[in-house]
């Protein structure tokens, strides 16, 4: 082992999230000897090539930029073992194979975003507030065969507010995770952290889990009780936006309060003044509308949506 600031590290990642987490260890005056991020995408209305947030960070650093297409392509391999890390840090990536996670001596290291082993897999901010958590945090672990199952090295708890969003968690996670993992790495580097195991696989049935959030995930039931539509809405709010139907159209509801009472109207049924309010029945409670978009137009507030808009009846 090594103090940090003498560790060759390699950075994996590409969206905003794992920016600040590769702009804190620039700041210390890590040696980043290469960053990898996924290929430049088609974007916008032009579908012109845009660079990942990381490369677009990683370019302005004048950092050293891989992007594999496959990351078992024999080339790039080639390219990562000159690189001669002794470690490499994944922060918001792709699933790595094990000829990459276990190149370099002292391993690869992860963030997630929950209490491993609880929320385990590619949404675990979302899943928390959709499951109505009042908790969650972050970890640091080695990486291993099976998703999210290495030996943990460090967590923190995070309390998650009433009224939080998915949005607002994610960038309360992400300066705190750039934290951990600096004070991981310096740690980890010098033979201060003695990994630990995560939970059994015999005890993981009961521990909620977080898979990608896919459109269906998206679709309010409003057969649910009111609470439930509440934190699906906060889970999935900005992106990708908890979704129903008004008159026919699609709309996307992103900010919303509660009120658990009895009304006696049919689930999903909603009632406006078409001034001040636009509220949905859920099987026990009102839904009351705050933020929203309406299929076709922009987000906007609900009072300024009703100030504009004709109802159908």
């Amino acid at each position: 082992m090594k103090p940090l600031k003498d560790c060759r590290l390699v950075f994996m990642g590409t969206p905003d999230f794992a920016v600040t987490i590769l702009d804190r260890l620039v700041a210390e005056g890590c040696n980043i000897v290469a960053v990898i991020t996924a290929p430049d995408k088609p974007a916008g209305r032009g579908m012109q090539l845009t660079p990942s947030a990381v490369k677009k960070y990683a370019l302005e650093k004048g950092l050293h930029i891989l992007q594999p297409e496959k990351l078992k392509d024999a080339e790039f391999l080639k390219a990562l073992r000159d690189l001669e890390a002794d470690l490499q840090v994944v922060v918001a990536f792709r699933m790595l194979p094990e000829v990459v996670w276990n190149m370099p001596p002292l391993g690869t290291i992860n963030l997630h975003g929950s209490l491993l082993p609880k929320y385990r897999g590619a949404a675990p901010i979302n899943w928390a507030i959709i499951n109505g958590e009042s908790q969650t945090g972050i970890t640091t672990f080695k990486l291993q065969h099976a998703i999210d199952t290495g030996d943990i090295l460090m967590q923190e708890t995070i309390e998650i507010r009433p009224d939080e969003t998915a949005g607002e968690l994610h960038d309360e996670m992400k300066v705190l995770g750039a934290g951990l993992v600096y004070t991981t790495l310096d740690a980890y580097c010098e033979g201060k952290i003695n990994p630990f195991p995560q939970a059994d696989a015999s005890d993981q049935t009961s521990l909620p889990a977080a898979p990608k959030i896919h459109t269906a995930t998206c679709s309010i039931n409003w057969n649910l009780g009111v609470v439930q539509v509440y934190n699906l809405i906060r889970g999935l709010s900005p992106y990708p936006g908890a979704f129903t139907s008004l008159e026919g159209k699609s709309l996307k509801i992103f900010a919303a309060t509660c009120e658990e009472k009895s009304h006696g109207k049919a689930s999903g049924s909603w009632e406006t003044d078409g001034k001040s309010f636009l509220r949905f029945a859920a099987a026990d409670g009102w839904l009351n509308v705050k933020s929203m978009q309406l299929e076709g137009k922009k987000r906007m507030a609900v009072e300024d949506f009703l100030r504009g808009h004709r109802f159908n009846n």
